[in-house]
């Protein structure tokens, strides 16, 4: 059930582009060049998001210790009949990181809207899933926006701004630092009217042995996820990275309360670019990625500390993920 603040909605009822393409553009070279140089070399998690990265994205989210989606999933089973009450029918649904829009689809099927809006960064991959998208829903406006979450969240000038519902899904939004985070959600408010709404995932704090499994899986696609970045970075800036000299480690930071993923130099290596390169030394590794969890209370205040305040919040039995609607 949801908590004891309730969603009062007001219903109403009728990108700034940035693909990965190649020959990657000085923006995206400098980006990743810089984090390569910081003493604690970074690379972006939004250029794991190639295709060969997002056809293993999907791959992780049926695995089995992969918990996030298919509670998620349970969650909006459970709930959907009272979330399509709050949210009413013919809205915009704007789905940010919509990958696949596996999970756009049964969002829709539940609140009929009149439109959908696909956002992603991987622009390959999001013309592939739109276009199955407007096969499955022929009778839906079904419109993608390839645009960086981080730099823009600008929609195309003819879309409604009344009705709109941001759907975020997948607690993506855990893999961004808290002031970037609160830059993303401070951008989606203003994309709303008074009558808009937030869907969003998020994952909670939990058992370090769980978490740590999920982002380790025994199959090997989380490692293989995380190399392939490797592979993408090569493609978009021309560096050397052999990936068999690297590998996937992920671990809980209970300081930090988020999972980390890196990718560890076996031996000492060096890797090379047009105009730079870097030396790493055996055990030395890159940040690709951090997933924070999240305590209920302290997600609803930073939803508050951006103008989002009507909330409405389900969990599942173990209290593990929460799905939240939120408004102005």
């Amino acid at each position: 059930m949801p908590n004891a603040l309730a969603f009062n909605a007001r219903r109403r009822h009728p990108g700034s582009a940035l693909p990965i393409t190649p020959g990657a553009s000085s923006t995206i070279r400098s980006d990743i060049i810089r984090g390569l140089g910081h003493e604690r070399a970074n690379i972006s998690p939004k250029y794991f998001y190639d295709l060969p990265g997002s056809e293993l994205f999907e791959r992780i989210t049926r695995l089995p210790e992969y918990y996030l989606t298919r509670t998620e999933s349970a969650i909006m089973a459970a709930h959907g009949a009272e979330i399509a009450r709050c949210l009413g029918i013919g809205r915009t649904v704007i789905e940010l990181g919509a990958g696949s829009c596996e999970k756009a689809r049964r969002l829709c099927r539940l609140i009929r809207p009149a439109r959908f809006v696909a956002v992603d960064i991987a622009a390959e991959y999001l013309h592939m899933a739109a276009a199955g998208f407007r096969a499955a829903c022929p009778d839906l406006e079904v419109r993608p926006v390839v645009a960086d979450l981080t730099t823009d969240l600008a929609m195309p000038e003819d879309l409604p701004r009344a009705g709109r519902v941001v759907f975020y899904p997948g607690s993506s939004i855990g893999n961004f630092d808290p002031p970037q985070a609160a830059a993303i959600l401070s951008r989606v408010r203003d994309l709303l009217d008074d009558d808009g709404a937030l869907l969003i995932g998020v994952d909670l704090v939990k058992d370090a042995d769980v978490l740590e499994a999920a982002y380790n899986d025994a199959a090997g696609v989380t490692a293989a996820f995380n190399l392939n970045i490797l592979s993408h970075v090569n493609h978009l800036i021309a560096s050397d990275f052999d990936l068999g000299q690297w590998r996937h480690r992920a671990f809980f930071n209970p300081a930090q309360s988020r999972v980390e993923m890196h990718l560890e130099a076996i031996t000492g290596v060096a890797v090379r670019w047009p105009g730079g390169s870097r030396k790493f030394l055996a055990g030395e590794s890159i940040h690709t990625e951090h997933s924070y969890k999240f305590r209920v209370e302290d997600f609803l205040a930073f939803l508050a500390g951006i103008g989002l305040h009507r909330i409405a919040l389900w969990t599942d039995p173990r209290h593990w993920f929460a799905v939240v609607l939120a408004g102005p």
